[in-house]
């Protein structure tokens, strides 16, 4: 019996196949390697002493991922294949539409013709807009996101809750806040094609001389340092949750439908320039950045009440930020070398 991990190279993905193959689960990978890179493969085996099956094609060519549920047995997926930048979405949302949606209805067509439960979603704390009160726990109204990835998320999950009430699966729904940090071995990290969209990542990539400056979206917010506010997770913290998740539906017999739904991140928001100066004293290096507009699509204020997840998946998030911060740029080093 084996998982499906899509987009299982990327970023988060690595990290979960890192947890799966951790945890004895067979892994089979589907990345059309549009954000990420081949040799994250090698180093997953590198780390785990264990080889994924691996296959490279956009999961919108529904006859490659049917020969691959023809090959394995599975029994889940987890579903990270998605577009994901904020800023990019504004201006390619029909790209974004296309992508985020149609590789998951083509994943729930052959769950629904071969009978398969166990599914897990990467959603977002996106989902709920700008929410009025802090902190956001999975009661939390969800309103219409600021930007396209985000209403890709929300779409995602409104399409997975009436696939499980319809035909009786079970579906875990994963609304994380900002991930950041890389592996211990400092093999995995995140890996930005061109400029990065993504704070921390730019952070790295300025202190080590790639960007001139940090860009800082707007000054002017409501918040401690007029900077906007985010909960930022560890993504070994986070992948070792979607493992959590994975045993959670497994482990669960009930012929009836399961929507499980959690927040996770800390419970403790931190500003932009919070991060930055976090990331100068873990590392001892030094972030120049300059304060430019606010940004379309970002909101004010994110942080996450994650007790359910604590409750009912035993996990919580155990990684500070500094020492997040710290293996980020262990990582970029690591990129360095290999580029030498």
């Amino acid at each position: 019996m084996a998982i499906l991990v899509t987009g299982g190279l990327g970023y988060i993905g690595s990290h979960t196949v890192v947890e799966l193959l951790n945890n004895n689960f067979e892994v089979v990978i589907v990345d059309d390697l549009s954000n990420s890179e081949k040799f994250i493969l090698k180093n997953i085996e590198e780390i785990t002493g264990k080889k994924p099956a691996f296959y490279p094609f956009d999961l919108k060519r529904k006859e490659l991922l049917t020969q691959v549920f023809d090959a394995y047995s599975i029994e889940g997926c987890i579903n990270f294949a998605a577009y994901k930048a904020v800023g990019e979405s504004q201006e390619k949302p029909i790209d974004y539409y296309e992508n985020n949606l149609f590789s998951l209805i083509n994943i729930l067509q052959e769950f629904k013709t071969r009978g398969l439960s166990n599914f897990i979603f990467s959603s977002s704390c996106t989902v709920y807009g700008q929410a009025d009160e802090m902190p956001i726990d999975e009661n939390t109204p969800l309103k219409m996101p600021e930007s396209v990835y985000g209403k890709t998320k929300q779409m995602g999950e409104e399409i997975l809750i009436d696939f499980a009430k319809a035909y009786n699966r079970k579906v875990s729904l994963l609304r994380y806040f900002n991930p950041i940090g890389a592996h211990p071995s400092s093999k995995l990290g995140e890996l930005p094609i061109g400029v990065p969209n993504n704070l921390v990542p730019y952070v790295m990539q300025t202190a080590a001389g790639i960007r001139e400056k940090l860009s800082v979206w707007g000054n002017d917010y409501p918040t401690v340092d007029g900077t906007a506010v985010r909960d930022y997770i560890y993504v070994v913290d986070l992948a070792k949750a979607h493992v959590a998740a994975l045993k959670r539906l497994l482990s669960n017999q009930s012929e009836e439908s399961t929507i499980d739904i959690y927040n996770l991140g800390t419970g403790t928001g931190s500003s932009v320039l919070e991060v930055v100066k976090a990331f100068e004293t873990a590392n001892n290096v030094e972030v120049p950045y300059k304060i430019c507009d606010r940004r379309e699509g970002d909101i004010t204020v994110a942080y996450a009440n994650a007790n359910k997840a604590e409750k009912e998946l035993n996990w919580k998030s155990e990684t500070s930020l500094e020492e997040a911060l710290r293996t980020t740029w262990e990582w970029q080093k690591y990129l360095n070398s290999r580029n030498n």
